[in-house]
């Protein structure tokens, strides 16, 4: 766990950056090492949120976004989690009530982004059970197991963000291992939303569609014919960038979504439509 200090930020950052509503308020966000996570991690703090991020190995890369928080002036920390490993959740959770405590004089969070995942690329004939059990852990199962966990940690009127993928309304090929986890993360939203409401926790799904970042080994930044491919099958004209999907996300974590529950907003610049 790496634990940063913060900058008190003042109230001209404040206003320029139109984050009032937010401050005081936590979010957890998992895999915020890199990629959508960590954007969505520095817009959050932009925006006022104090910002916990998890990390699987990338340590460094991690602490690396604490310090961008930071200078933002907001407080982060990076904890520590291997989301196919189920049994390691309470342990987790221990350490997330610990670190609360210590770095944000706190006990609950106002916000959870389930953002974190992998790639799987392979034709349905070749798929081996090994690697579905592995989109099964890490894409479906955590979110269902890790939100339950943290549940208790969540303040009353939270809001809860899962994430899916373009690929469970229009199909490629060799994505269906990770595509039908997809889309039963959009059932556990709808789900999650009926339970928690009681608790007035919002619960929604953010459906990103082909954005540049080292996602799948990077092959939608870096292959121009892949690139031009998405372009020219997307109304805007162009392949999403990081930005497009860390906007929304804190759209949904922020009290400017409060009447929007149970739905599946995809961000893709209208691919396939």
């Amino acid at each position: 766990m790496a634990v940063v200090g913060y900058k008190k930020t003042s109230l001209k950052q404040l206003k320029k950056f139109n984050m009032t509503n937010n401050i005081n308020k936590t979010v957890l966000i998992t895999g915020g090492s890199r990629g959508l996570g960590k954007e969505s991690a520095i817009q959050l703090a932009k925006n006022g949120f104090d910002v916990i991020i998890t990390y699987q190995t990338k340590e460094r890369e991690a602490e690396n976004v604490v310090k961008e928080i930071r200078d933002l002036g907001r407080k982060s920390i990076s904890l520590k989690l291997d989301l196919a490993k189920s049994e390691t959740f309470v342990d987790f959770v221990a350490n997330l009530k610990v670190a609360l405590e210590k770095g944000f004089s706190k006990t609950k969070i106002d916000a959870l982004v389930n953002n974190a995942g992998s790639a799987y690329y392979a034709p349905i004939a070749e798929t081996t059970e090994a690697a579905f059990d592995e989109m099964l852990s890490i894409h479906l199962k955590a979110p269902f197991f890790l939100t339950q966990r943290i549940f208790p940690l969540l303040n009353h009127g939270a809001s809860i963000v899962n994430t899916s993928s373009g690929l469970t309304r229009f199909s490629y090929p060799n994505y269906a291992a990770y595509a039908i986890m997809k889309a039963g993360v959009e059932t556990l939203t709808r789900y999650q939303s009926l339970e928690f409401g009681k608790n007035q926790i919002r619960v929604n799904t953010i459906a990103p569609g082909a954005i540049e970042t080292d996602f799948a080994g990077g092959a939608v930044r870096d292959n121009k014919d892949l690139n031009n491919m998405i372009a020219t099958n997307t109304v805007l004209g162009r392949v999403g960038l990081p930005d497009d999907i860390g906007s929304v996300v804190t759209f949904l974590c922020s009290n400017e979504s409060k009447w929007i529950n149970a739905q599946r907003i995809e961000v893709s610049g209208g691919i396939h439509i």
